[in-house]
């Protein structure tokens, strides 16, 4: 199931709002993690999955990548994207992660940012960007971690006087489809183990460079009142991987 939640006009006004859509990727608590796993950029051939703005194709860039080709299956995610970027060595696709279609050993670097738990089949995208990848290329990407994607509620238990008690965890073994809820509205994941992730990477042929599971920074945690508990249980997880 191709899920296009971002091309529903409220939707994608509520997501508009988001710090990370405003601030980039200083608003994205999981980015100094992320940033610290990516390879070399200079004059290497970049793939986006899941661009959404545009973020992580003009960071390539900005790094002296030869070129970034940007996919995303939202039309107002690309077109934000083409607006904030100015570069003809950046390009965009319209298509679904599972529809890409490129040559054999196009990429030198494959990126994803939170894309990957909206797709049913992780084993399937590993197989193709490992034969998209050029011998030696990298594969870094983020998802929401299986203890936070395990349960559809995706919240806290909470006292009677509505404080966080603790995160549960439930299913956890019941990979498929969570019916959550997201900036007010109905949106499909897909939760899987972290020993899936793994194994699926395994299987195609990569080999595993590093494993996170982000804790919010000292400075997030005393400059935003928001982030106050979310050391209290991993929200991503981050995997560098390697042809």
């Amino acid at each position: 199931m191709k899920q296009n939640k971002y091309d529903d006009v409220r939707f994608f006004s509520a997501y508009e709002r988001m710090p990370r859509s405003i601030d980039g990727l200083e608003g994205a608590g999981e980015w100094p993690v992320l940033k610290s796993l990516l390879p070399e950029f200079r004059k290497k051939q970049v793939l986006d999955l899941g661009c959404g703005f545009g973020w992580h194709c003009r960071y390539a860039r900005e790094q002296q990548a030869s070129s970034v080709t940007g996919v995303d299956i939202s039309e107002k995610m690309l077109e934000r994207a083409r607006e904030k970027t100015r570069d003809p060595e950046v390009h965009y696709i319209h298509s679904s992660i599972e529809d890409i279609r490129f040559d054999a050993a196009t990429f030198d670097i494959v990126i994803s940012s939170l894309a990957f738990h909206y797709i049913q089949s992780f084993k399937g995208i590993a197989d193709k960007v490992y034969g998209l990848l050029k011998p030696g290329g990298d594969f870094v990407f983020s998802v929401e971690h299986p203890i936070f994607t395990s349960r559809n509620e995706q919240d806290w238990c909470y006292d009677q006087q509505g404080d966080r008690l603790h995160w549960p965890v439930d299913h956890y073994q019941s990979e498929g489809i969570r019916h959550t809820s997201f900036l007010s509205e109905n949106v499909l994941k897909y939760h899987r183990t972290f020993s899936s992730y793994v194994n699926a990477l395994i299987s195609a042929g990569f080999g595993i460079k590093s494993i996170k599971e982000p804790a919010p920074t000292e400075e997030m945690l005393r400059t935003n009142p928001n982030m106050k508990d979310e050391d209290r249980r991993p929200m991503f997880l981050i995997i560098a991987a390697n042809k």
